[in-house]
């Protein structure tokens, strides 16, 4: 009997802390301030470009008739080298201009020049060539063993395209006939294209980084 009466004495309190779990008025955390009073937000160096250049697009973007878009001269400069450059004179360019857009294209970089005997139709006939090299006193040279130009004697790489003309002139002397060819890569650069009223022509030159090594030219208008 003892055992049944504690057992419903816990039971009912059991229940009874259950209720007030449930029905006990929840505490609101109290909600902290982002920054103490008087310091300033922190905004990140991205968030403050992009904020710039939806500012500067919106001064550009004011409405032209017709007619002065009939009129507008528009012009393209650069090559820019990076993002970052055309970043930069997009936002000084924006404001000042009627319109304005970025576009990227290729272009081919010499990154050195190459003198070297063309492969030979077999790893023995390219080891009896260096031989020969060897025997009239080059030490310089070295047989491609793999790849494409498997076979291929190289005589040198060169940054100045004089060095490898006089080293190619070197071993022509000596009854050989080695090439030369200048060692390309295709890079990717960026060009803006804006648009302007003749009547006031905008001096961007002024306002833009390094504007000695970029180019301008005319261009469709967009």
């Amino acid at each position: 009997m003892l055992s049944r009466m504690l057992f419903l004495l816990l039971l009912a309190m059991n229940i009874g802390v259950a209720g007030w779990l449930y029905f006990a008025p929840q505490r609101t955390a109290p909600a902290f301030a982002p920054t103490d009073p008087g310091v300033a937000k922190l905004v990140l160096l991205s968030e403050r470009e992009h904020a710039g250049e939806a500012n500067a697009a919106e001064l550009a973007s004011a409405p032209e008739s017709p007619a002065d878009l009939r009129n507008d001269r528009c012009l393209s400069i650069g090559p820019f080298p990076t993002q970052a450059d055309v970043r930069a004179a997009l936002n000084a360019l924006t404001p000042r201009v009627a319109r304005i857009q970025y576009r990227e294209a290729h272009a081919t970089e010499t990154r050195g020049y190459w003198v070297f005997l063309p492969a030979q139709p077999s790893r023995e006939q390219a080891l009896a060539l260096a031989r020969q090299l060897s025997s009239r006193g080059v030490r310089d040279y070295y047989v491609v063993t793999a790849g494409e130009q498997q076979n291929t004697i190289s005589l040198g790489l060169f940054r100045d395209q004089g060095n490898a003309e006089k080293r190619r002139n070197e071993i022509a002397a000596l009854g050989f006939a080695p090439e030369l060819i200048a060692r390309t890569e295709e890079l990717p650069v960026y060009w803006i294209d804006f648009a302007e009223d003749p009547r006031n022509p905008v001096n961007w030159r002024s306002h833009v980084a390094a504007a000695s090594e970029l180019r301008q030219q005319p261009v469709t208008c967009f």
